[in-house]
């Protein structure tokens, strides 16, 4: 694998607008690979006005000491758009469908430290709906890994895998703990503090590009939103994974039990779980 370092983290809009454009012209198929491209940026620092704003929009608290344990995705992403947008990637970018995150914090990441943050493409694996991608970023402090994360993208197209022979069954729902109402505009407060304007979540009429009747919620938005009200800090694990789109405005359920955590209205949006050292 090749390392890339860069000196600052990459501009965000012309990465979206170049994968866009690539978009039309990528065919994924049995035989696509990972590009073999690390990057790394060196010094990589949370911006406090965008890392307020990000705990407002989320419902994390205020003024914390550390980091919310989803942020180093945010700060993570530029880069992984980098690698995603570029022509040698063989996903569309448009249309990929984020499908679910594993975190692993080592300790609390405090607010005002300069970390090593590294972005990769681990792999691509055949999915009974179309293509998967890693990606896995990673946050350094020192000499110590702190932060890691391995996402999962989905790109849907036509494949030879069968579908699943029956649904999966459904676990009986946790009790739930509180109600929210999402106002039509959480999509591009969200945006604007993430930097993900990605045009499903912005409006309905760039959502119905897409195939959506209203805009919807960033899977990210709804994770750390259930981890502001679990909470998840020191030495943690979290898996999420996105079941289905959250249609915006709406009035969501967020439920719990023990280390397990869900996201719902009438469907069932992230389900989750919150691992402390020790495994509970």
């Amino acid at each position: 694998m090749t390392t890339v370092t860069l000196t600052a983290a990459p501009s965000l809009p012309p990465l979206l607008a170049r994968g866009a454009l690539l978009s039309p012209l990528k065919r994924p198929g049995p035989g696509a690979e990972a590009p073999a491209t690390r990057l790394v940026l060196p010094a990589a620092r949370a911006d406090r006005t965008r890392l307020a704003a990000y705990r407002e929009v989320c419902g994390f608290a205020p003024d914390q000491a550390a980091l919310p344990v989803t942020y180093p995705h945010v700060l993570g992403f530029p880069l992984a758009m980098r690698i995603m947008a570029e022509r040698r990637f063989p996903l569309p970018l448009l249309g990929l469908v984020h499908t679910s995150i594993t975190v692993t914090q080592g300790h609390d990441l405090p607010v005002d430290e300069a970390y090593e943050l590294s972005v990769y493409v681990k792999e691509l694996a055949p999915h009974r709906r179309g293509t998967e991608a890693t990606v896995v970023t990673e946050l350094r402090s020192g000499d110590t890994r702190a932060w890691t994360s391995t996402s999962t993208y989905l790109a849907r197209h036509r494949t030879d895998t069968p579908a699943a022979a029956a649904a999966e069954e459904r676990p009986e729902p946790l009790p739930a703990v509180a109600e929210w109402k999402l106002p039509a505009d959480l999509g591009r407060r969200y945006g604007a503090a993430s930097g993900d304007r990605n045009p499903i979540h912005l409006h309905p009429l760039t959502a119905r590009l897409f195939g959506f009747p209203r805009a919807i919620a960033h899977g990210m938005w709804t994770v750390a939103r259930c981890l502001a009200e679990h909470g998840a800090d020191g030495e943690v694990q979290v898996r999420a994974a996105f079941k289905a789109p959250v249609l915006l405005p709406a009035t969501v359920t967020y439920a719990s039990r023990g280390p397990a955590f869900e996201l719902r209205s009438a469907r069932t949006h992230v389900t989750g779980e919150v691992l402390r050292a020790g495994g509970g």
